[in-house]
């Protein structure tokens, strides 16, 4: 070997979608150059004896600094965010650059690229929210940001300030198509959620648990269907995010039966909570209010069959943090007065990974390649990373996160790295955790403790996705 190797990873078991392999990882100017039986000649060394080195994680979906209506304020920005991620395992994420009612998406961009700017543990990439698809926007702003790099929005077929109706939906579907964008899709029906909303409060049901109520799996199924339908007529690939149960998946299982471009993504929160986690005494239930609301125990079993027999191409936290204990968050005044007020979101980047290694490989429900597809190399793929990172192999960015696959933790928020003030998984016990992150060969986490620069992490510029790309030609 001609040229000093900046850092080597000695003595683990590598870890891939593909295989499961004892090797060294040899890393020179932040990029992996060399896999191989023995690393020699390193400036540094770490001892992995006994650790799994994998990709560091990909969370592709994640809010952060988003607006989230008048006098509420997500608990993260972006450096406590990436160092919640980091000390997770994960080494980059993917938030969302809004657009707000009646102003440009372009501006709704570029200020949310500030905030990002110098502040962030690990890399990050942004995708869209398109909430006011005018002439302008589907026109020139979206099909021009999609030529910069940001190949990859959301629309949302509920909440009262981001959903499209059917025809606005089509009208972004095509643009999607015609740019090669993958759309993510919030499968939820607005009117109907309206009208059981409206019913319980009626009825005086407004306390934290009735969210759940007034969101049935049937709501999910009918968005989800109607979805699926609207991309097929128009012929666009499309990510249903955040799936909650049986329901939902079984349209999406349809679709991918048929030869559709469907692909989905599901949560932590969909195979550990339940909505009897809601019921809790004293506004507590408001700790687990996000959409779609967690099920049941059934539900939870739907998902791992889901996850198992590969509907699920992607496991993300959709982390979305707001203080319980705040006017600004959760107990904001008007949260007491019914349900519709509680903030919508759960704090879950940092315990994503964990969570997922203990319930699905420690408990052999998945293999820990399967883990890896779930978590980082699938997520690459979708959103047009791949192959600069999502992997082990030379060529890649040397992101990589060790893990101890036997270490017992209780997670806990005295040892979590958000900005919120509470955990959901509050006492939720796990076998394997992460001991360090690698972010482009720069250790930033190291036994739960953050010791990279804020700042380090990158905006990355994104390729278009094989994924995306329509059944038939253009």
């Amino acid at each position: 070997m001609t040229k000093r190797l900046d850092l080597a990873i000695r003595g683990g078991t590598v870890v891939t979608a593909a295989d499961m392999v004892r090797a060294d990882v040899g890393i020179s100017e932040g990029r992996i150059v060399v896999v191989a039986d023995a690393v020699e000649g390193a400036a540094d060394e770490i001892d992995a004896s006994g650790l799994w080195v994998m990709p560091g994680g990909i969370d592709s979906h994640v809010h952060i600094a988003q607006p989230s209506g008048p006098d509420i304020v997500m608990a993260d920005d972006f450096t406590s965010a990436t160092a919640s991620a980091a000390a997770g395992g994960n080494t980059f994420v993917m938030p969302f650059a809004l657009q707000e009612r009646g102003t440009s998406l372009r501006e709704a961009v570029e200020g949310y690229r500030a905030l990002a700017e110098g502040a962030c543990h690990v890399d990050t990439a942004f995708h869209l929210i398109v909430s006011d698809p005018s002439p302008a926007v589907l026109g020139q702003e979206l099909p021009a940001l999609v030529k910069d790099g940001y190949t990859s929005f959301k629309v949302f077929m509920t909440y009262d300030d981001l959903v499209l109706n059917d025809r606005q939906l089509l009208d972004v579907f095509a643009v999607a198509r015609e740019e090669r964008a993958l759309v993510m899709v919030h499968c939820e029906g607005y009117d109907t959620i309206k009208f059981m909303a409206e019913r319980l409060e009626r009825a005086g049901k407004v306390a934290p648990y009735y969210h759940a109520v007034s969101r049935p799996e049937i709501v999910e199924r009918e968005a989800t269907h109607r979805a699926i339908s609207h991309a097929e007529l128009v012929d666009v690939p499309m990510m249903v995010v955040h799936v909650s149960g049986r329901e939902a998946m079984e349209q999406i299982r349809w679709a991918q039966q048929r030869g559709l471009k469907v692909y989905a993504e599901t949560c932590p929160q969909y195979v550990t909570l339940t909505a009897d986690d809601l019921q809790g005494l004293n506004m507590e239930g408001a700790k687990y209010v996000c959409s779609p609301p967690p099920r049941d125990a059934e539900s939870q079993a739907a998902i791992w069959e889901g996850i198992t027999q590969g509907v699920f191409q992607v496991f993300s936290s959709d982390h979305c943090p707001f203080r319980y204990d705040s006017p600004a968050g959760k107990l904001n005044p008007k949260a007491r007065t019914s349900f519709r007020w509680v903030p919508n979101g759960i704090p879950g980047v940092e315990t994503r990974l964990p969570i997922l290694f203990s319930e699905g490989v420690s408990k052999g429900r998945i293999t820990p390649q399967k883990f890896v597809e779930l978590s980082a190399t699938n997520h690459a793929k979708m959103y047009g990373l791949y192959p600069r990172k999502g992997s082990i192999g030379v060529g890649f960015d040397a992101d990589i996160a060790l893990w101890d696959p036997s270490r017992r933790e209780t997670i806990r928020q005295e040892i979590l790295h958000h900005g919120a003030d509470y955990t959901p998984w509050e006492g939720f016990d796990v076998v394997g955790w992460p001991v360090m992150t690698i972010v482009r060969g720069r250790i930033v986490m190291r036994d739960g403790a953050i010791v990279g620069e804020r700042g380090f992490g990158e905006i990355v510029r994104r390729d278009h996705s094989a994924y995306a790309s329509p059944a038939a030609a253009a």
